[in-house]
């Protein structure tokens, strides 16, 4: 930064805008935003900033990728603002999503690896002329009431069909597997809300083996968001040390 600074480190918003790969229009909007502390002025009424706008710049830029431009604007205004306790709880919640996320990841792990492991239904004698489980010794073999095998249906988390011959509801293997899946995030405390998504996912994957990829992908993400949120953490220190 050193060519830049002018005038006791004087920065035009050009100098800034530069040094961070930004427009100068930019610039101006994390400012009017409260992301940057406020610009001095030159007689003439042209912007000016200084070393520790570029340092809150570098804070704000780093803690986007962790943290998501909307909060990461949230911390920034309240550090601007004298609030460093409210920043300090932002990031706290932040730093809880990432683990609830976490733990979301774990339990669909989990329960893709019982479902995977585990055998597969005995052919039982009440079953459809055309193949498939009732729901009676499904809900047997799950060790659950039919009727909730019912409120998954209407939850969309289980699509059974009719038997043609007693109208009685019929679970295909890709039922069954469903079924599962949702009885073991339920036994981990999942809301059918929550859940929901997650079938969504196997069933447009074509089942779990090709999950397997989408999990790595998302572990990924997430060790992705934990480094960032170590790299955003260090660079608002940084700019707290230098407001003193």
């Amino acid at each position: 930064m050193g060519r830049n600074l002018q005038n006791g480190g004087q920065l035009r918003p050009i100098d800034l805008a530069r040094r961070h790969g930004l427009s100068t229009q930019a610039v101006r909007n994390y400012e009017e935003a409260g992301i940057l502390p406020a610009a001095g002025r030159t007689p003439h009424g042209y912007r000016t900033y200084t070393p520790l706008h570029a340092r809150a710049l570098d804070a704000f830029l780093a803690l986007v990728p962790g943290h998501g431009h909307p909060t990461a604007t949230s911390i920034m205004r309240a550090v601007n603002g004298g609030g460093v306790d409210e920043a300090f709880r932002l990031i706290d919640e932040s730093h809880a999503q990432l683990l609830d996320d976490r733990r979301t990841l774990q339990a669909v792990e989990s329960a893709l690896r019982d479902l995977t492991s585990s055998a597969a239904p005995e052919r039982d004698a009440a079953v459809s002329e055309s193949g498939g489980t009732f729901i009676g010794p499904l809900a047997g073999q799950l060790g659950i009431r039919p009727a909730t095998l019912r409120k998954w249906e209407r939850a969309g988390l289980v699509r059974p069909r009719r038997d043609p011959l007693t109208g009685y509801r019929v679970y295909d293997g890709a039922d069954v597997r469903d079924a599962r899946l949702v009885h073991q995030l339920r036994r981990g405390g999942y809301l059918l809300e929550q859940i929901a998504p997650l079938i969504d996912r196997v069933r447009a994957a074509g089942g779990p083996a090709p999950l397997e990829a989408a999990l790595r992908d998302w572990q990924g993400r997430l060790s992705a968001r934990g480094r960032a949120m170590l790299t955003g953490a260090a660079e608002l220190e940084a700019y707290l040390r230098e407001r003193g």
